[in-house]
């Protein structure tokens, strides 16, 4: 029979709903009775114990909140008897020991990825268009009609079918499924991305847009680039090139840059960039797949449109992923600054060094301000959908999102725009906003980004495989066509997180290899949105 409440941690003093509840039924729960006081949806929390107004509200054993009013053992927990509240943390005041998971049985496996000259590997091999400036996104888009028409061969959608048979009055049953595409080159896929950047704003926004564009002709998964520039805009190309440079001084990877008022009109320049360009691209998919080491896979860790199950069942798994990652002498990148808000003491604590744990405070601060600044506050970070389905407080959603991170130490803490540098666990400052935290990860060098969701989201990234991570089954459902991996097992009581995290890994391997196309990759969901240092959560 199906357990109907979960405590996460043992000094928390509210459970989880792991099934609806009706109000009245008695459930034996621990070495108590508890009877239901009101209805309760799954995924929402019910009290252990009477609270009185003010009292703490424990859960993942960190403080996530505090009674609004008075509240009755065996009561949910809603946003009006619950408040947002937090540990304050002002330096680390000590060093969390680490077991390392056993990975023997994956030691000697590979991946088959694409090396560059830099000893990175890649999971893509991709040749990426962009501008510097939002005013060329028109020539980007006109590029991308080009050639995705000549350099990949698409059967017409099922939907394009379904508008003819409308427009021609002869509606037929479509069936709906994702229609893969076939590209004329074997090794190397062509993506276009762009963006509302490179002027306006202020001069800080241009050069940390620059460093996101360098990331991501840094990324493994990139093999080189077409840049456009019109010229009189904040970013200029020497400002790319210095960004790149910074990151990347012996860039070998072919940078095609082209500045359009300096090229006529924009026929001739097309003419050249699609040329040369197309030149490119051919020598560019002569690298082939060979086998490289697990130690060589960065990946990404993000959460978004989570439920009550998220920290449960999706977000654990991805943390012992990322765990056994490390343990391989790989890479993980935890970001979403906004949803570590209530354990970062847990997280400085985990710091390998003073300095680390020292920027990840002034980061965490400095953000937390311009938000309060501009009137709001981590507080306002749980979405309406977080809050239907059991993550009332910012805190409460903070505590669940950092098991994404696991257990293993901090090798680093970076700024947006910085460069992973260090294998093993790094914090990344970044917001909590979905499209703008993967956008980050992916400029930072994430070569796989591993994707949890209880609510569903289609998010993907134009150069780095987003595997979608389920938190329940239903969800993965009724969301097939998203969804790549479903640990709603962990919430039936049928696997364990740690079976689920060996899964995952196996599945990670197939992706990076090629051998599985994730679902966003097959959607070509395309998501790129830079963060401009305003508020963003």
């Amino acid at each position: 029979m199906q357990k109907k409440l979960i405590k996460v941690h043992p000094s928390d003093n509210v459970a989880v709903a792991l099934v609806n509840l009706k109000a009245g039924e008695t459930i034996a729960f621990e070495t108590q009775q508890i009877t239901v006081i009101s209805d309760v949806k799954a995924k929402h929390k019910i009290a252990l114990l009477d609270f009185n107004s003010g009292d703490k509200i424990m859960m993942y054993g960190v403080l996530v909140g505090k009674a609004n009013s008075p509240i009755r053992k065996g009561d949910v927990l809603t946003i009006n008897n619950v408040k947002h509240e937090s540990a304050k943390v002002t330096k680390k005041t000590n060093t969390i020991g680490w077991s390392a998971p056993n990975v023997e049985k994956w030691k000697g496996k590979t991946f088959m990825g694409y090396h560059r000259e830099d000893g990175q590997v890649g999971t893509a091999n991709t040749w990426l268009f962009f501008p510097l400036v939002f005013c060329e996104n028109r020539n980007i888009e006109l590029l991308k009609d080009i050639f995705e028409k000549e350099l990949l061969t698409q059967k017409a959608s099922n939907h394009r079918k379904l508008l003819r048979s409308l427009v021609n009055e002869r509606q037929t049953k479509i069936e709906s499924k994702v229609e893969e595409t076939t590209n004329v080159f074997e090794n190397i896929d062509v993506k276009f991305i762009t963006h509302p950047g490179g002027c306006g704003g202020i001069r800080q926004d241009s050069e940390s847009l620059a460093k996101l564009l360098a990331g991501y002709v840094k990324n493994p998964n990139v093999a080189g680039a077409t840049v456009l520039s019109l010229g009189c805009q904040n970013l200029q190309i020497d400002i790319f090139n210095k960004a790149l440079k910074a990151i990347s001084p012996e860039n070998k990877k072919p940078i095609l840059i082209y500045e359009q008022q300096q090229m006529g009109t924009v026929d001739e320049m097309l003419s050249a960039i699609i040329k040369n360009s197309f030149e490119a691209i051919k020598n560019a998919n002569n690298i082939e797949r060979k086998p490289a080491p697990l130690s060589k896979l960065k990946v990404g860790l993000e959460c978004g449109g989570s439920d009550g199950f998220s920290g449960i069942s999706a977000n654990p798994t991805l943390g012992y992923t990322s765990d056994m990652i490390v343990a391989l002498g790989g890479t993980a990148i935890l970001a979403e600054f906004p949803e570590l808000c209530g354990v970062e003491q847990e997280l400085v604590n985990r710091c390998e060094t003073e300095v680390s744990a020292k920027r990840f405070l002034e980061l965490m601060q400095a953000f937390e301000k311009s938000v309060v600044d501009a009137g709001s506050g981590f507080d306002m970070n749980p979405s309406p959908g977080n809050i239907k389905d059991g993550l009332i407080t910012d805190a409460m959603k903070s505590a669940g999102a950092a098991k994404k991170g696991g257990t293993s130490p901090i090798v680093d803490v970076l700024d947006y725009g910085e460069y992973v540098t260090k294998q093993g666990l790094n914090l990344l400052c970044t917001p909590g906003n979905d499209v703008e935290s993967t956008t980050a990860m992916v400029g930072s060098g994430a070569n796989i980004v591993l994707f949890t969701t209880g609510l569903g989201t289609p998010t993907g990234n134009p150069i780095t495989p987003v595997i979608k991570v389920s938190s329940n089954t239903e969800l993965a459902i009724k969301m097939s066509d998203i969804i790549d991996v479903d640990t709603g097992d962990v919430i039936k009581g049928e696997k364990s997180i740690e079976e689920m995290a060996e899964t995952m890994l196996d599945y990670i391997i197939e992706v990076a290899s090629g051998t599985i196309k994730s679902k966003a990759s097959l959607l070509n969901q395309d998501d790129f949105i830079p963060w401009k240092r305003g508020v963003s959560l």
